[in-house]
């Protein structure tokens, strides 16, 4: 454990960046509209890992979801960049699904951190039975 979330997972969410660096290489560029959708995809996938690793070194429980927060928005808006470019662009399914799969499972990962974490937020009269 390196700060609050595991090296692994930390590790995970490396791994999904590095993944949307290599799909960003392999996108056709000779288009405008997957150039831009391409810079959009780098730009949110590649902040998920940095959103990820601000949690982990989050002071508070406030900080550490807001941080979360804003991983998950970023992973939403790089699987809809995925989704788009596969949709909309004709860009190879195989490039873009394994991404949209792991964009997915990341976000119902931050769903249940922060859900969590609010959880623990809540002072004791105030719990929800």
């Amino acid at each position: 454990m390196n700060g609050r979330l595991p090296i692994e997972f930390r590790d995970r969410v490396k791994r999904y960046a590095a993944g949307v660096i290599r799909c960003f290489v392999k996108l056709p560029k000779s288009r405008e509209e997957v150039r831009v959708l391409g810079k959009q995809l780098l730009r949110s996938g590649t902040s998920v890992a940095a959103q990820v690793r601000e949690a982990s070194r989050a002071r508070s429980d406030e900080e550490f979801a807001s941080k979360l927060g804003g991983a998950l928005q970023e992973a939403d808006e790089s699987q809809l960049w995925l989704e788009l470019l596969r949709e909309e662009c004709g860009v190879e399914p195989t490039l873009t699904t394994p991404l949209e799969r792991e964009s997915s499972e990341l976000m119902a990962i931050f769903v249940t951190m922060l859900n969590r974490t609010k959880a623990r937020q809540k002072p004791e009269g105030r719990r929800q039975k």
